[in-house]
């Protein structure tokens, strides 16, 4: 058995997904910690808990005397950069701690990042981004929370690995922050009210050059990571492997719903989408869809942070390549998986 792993934002579409891939792999014993907690089956247990609340997190983590691996995978949204930096770093240091405390055991640490390390979501950056690349400006919770980690763990017997993907996409119910999901919901509506699929972004993004990463592919690079010991003490970007720009996947995607498109025409969705919740509400009740609130299905000011970048966005993942991580994901594939699966759990007709 590989040990006992701890994810931290277990109800999220990254730490969701990790925990299906520990699972899956039959060598883990797994607890979920989050706000809201989770059910329980198998070798996945789940503990509520609000990390920001240091005492709560002592003691709710005090009986868990065998982890070995934390996977941070918690996010905290505030409205400024710079007031994300304190409920973050805060949370991170509060599992940290009480883990350590009540497990002497402990042998790694990862901490899930992203590009906001090289300053991808300030403006154009320097591509490809590489993990030797010089840190900029704080504010910057993900560069304060590797710090802590880098500080803390000196004579410590556990070691930590930062884990740097582009856009993450998958499937996760209620977790609006997901940029497919985003997609899908908006060719839904496109549908519903007969009218082409436009991109909605910035006119310079649609020709600027991206990447993602599948959340699968990641919740498998995260555990190789961590279990790898050349890996300790590292940061590593993890994407699909491929590059491509909205300008050919949009229509691709268009084709999936039978939509057709026209003309980009640069909107804030936050702003269109505001009145739409009575239009999604018909459309779950027309095709008999789960019953998820028109706040949870999708995150229109997620949507318009991701398509504003008129700048390309993409980092060197070579590194994890030469270190013996190999999978890679078709950028294409993956959006059609995931609309696939959608469907399936009837989220999206």
């Amino acid at each position: 058995m590989t040990g006992v792993a701890v994810v931290v934002g277990a109800n999220g579409v990254i730490g969701g997904n990790l925990v299906d891939h520990l699972q899956h792999t039959g060598d883990w014993d797994i607890v979920g910690l989050s706000r809201r907690g989770g059910i329980d089956g198998g070798r996945v247990r789940h503990i509520a808990v609000d990390l920001l609340d240091a005492d709560q997190t002592h003691r709710r983590l005090s009986d868990l005397t065998d982890v070995t691996h934390i996977f941070y995978a918690a996010y905290q949204e505030r409205t400024t950069w710079a007031e994300l930096v304190a409920p973050n770093l805060a949370m991170l240091v509060n599992v940290v701690t009480a883990i350590e405390k009540s497990s002497p055991n402990l042998e790694h640490v990862s901490l899930m990042q992203g590009y906001k390390v090289y300053g991808a979501h300030l403006g154009p950056f320097k591509t490809p981004a590489r993990e030797s690349d010089p840190p900029h400006m704080p504010p910057e919770f993900n560069v304060d929370q590797q710090q802590f980690l880098d500080t803390h763990q000196v004579g410590k017997q556990w070691t930590w690995s930062a884990i740097r993907p582009s856009v993450v996409c998958g499937v996760a119910l209620g977790n609006p922050m997901n940029l497919a999901t985003v997609i899908a919901v908006y060719a839904t509506m496109c549908t519903k009210l007969n009218v082409p699929m436009r991109f909605p972004g910035k006119a310079g993004a649609f020709d600027a050059l991206l990447e993602m990463t599948d959340a699968s592919l990641l919740a498998e690079a995260t555990a190789w990571a961590a279990t790898t010991p050349a890996c300790a003490n590292q940061a590593f970007n993890i994407t699909n492997g491929d590059l491509f720009r909205w300008s050919e996947m949009w229509p691709r995607i268009a084709g999936l719903f039978d939509l057709d498109t026209a003309t980009p025409l640069p909107m804030s969705l936050a702003e269109v989408m505001a009145d739409k919740e009575p239009l999604w509400d018909s459309i779950v009740t027309e095709n008999g869809l789960q019953k998820i609130p028109y706040s949870d299905v999708s995150s229109w000011a997620f949507g318009d942070f991701v398509f504003a970048w008129d700048y390309d966005v993409i980092a060197d993942g070579s590194k994890a390549r030469r270190m013996g991580f190999h999978r890679f994901v078709d950028t294409e594939a993956m959006f059609a998986g995931i609309v696939a699966e959608l469907r399936q759990q009837r989220i999206i007709p």
